[in-house]
């Protein structure tokens, strides 16, 4: 036996393994389940993640603690997560498929709503805390890190004072949902361009827009 060669051999299949998880990605929409919460402000990540579904002719998936889709574009594996955990618990669901699957940190995108964002406005961030989202607050306590992208898709903040859980949980009106089918297939690019052209490539195409 030529052990040289065998060596060797062990060290491609190393690489090209490591390198094949460097093209995997997981994109988590957060949002709540149920019909009840379908056409919300809140679950706007699960309405982006099913805008990227249609685009890409998919159908989501039943598994444990989430809907699931995946697809593929220039050689990256893109796995879109819907948690069924609702929101306060997302962090759950993101940790358990991004174990399963073997996901780096640094390929995981959270798309989210935020209220201290214009209506419409998107913003991508490497990192960043919680703002008082609870969908992310619980997602930094079960990685114990910030240090995750979020692309975060302005909701606005017209509400009264005390009113913001009945804001965000409350149905698109029908100015912002005309609005949302131009913004929604802009969304769906960016999610792809995360994969295909990196983070900072994306925020500097689309940030502000």
């Amino acid at each position: 036996m030529n052990f040289k060669n065998f060596f060797s051999n062990i060290f491609v299949t190393k690489v090209e393994f490591k390198e094949d998880l460097m093209k995997k990605f997981l994109i988590v929409g957060l949002g709540n389940i149920g019909e009840k919460y379908a056409n919300t402000r809140h679950n706007i990540g699960f309405k982006i993640l099913d805008e990227v579904a249609h685009e890409n002719n998919l159908t989501f998936e039943t598994f444990k603690l989430g809907d699931l889709a995946t697809y593929k574009v220039k050689g990256r594996t893109f796995i879109l997560l819907k948690p069924s955990t609702f929101m306060n618990l997302s962090g759950k669901a993101l940790k358990y498929w991004m174990n399963k699957e073997n996901i780096s940190l640094e390929n995981i995108l959270v798309v989210t709503d935020d209220v201290n964002i214009d209506f419409g406005a998107i913003r991508l961030k490497a990192k960043g805390s919680a703002g008082g989202h609870n969908g992310l607050k619980d997602i930094q306590e079960k990685l114990q890190t910030q240090q995750y992208a979020r692309f975060r898709f302005g909701i606005g903040g017209d509400y009264s004072k005390g009113r913001q859980v009945d804001f965000v949980l409350g149905e698109w009106t029908k100015e912002e949902t005309s609005q949302l089918i131009e913004k929604l297939p802009l969304a769906a690019k960016i999610i792809t361009s995360f994969g295909t052209a990196g983070l900072a490539n994306t925020m500097n195409t689309f940030n502000g827009k």
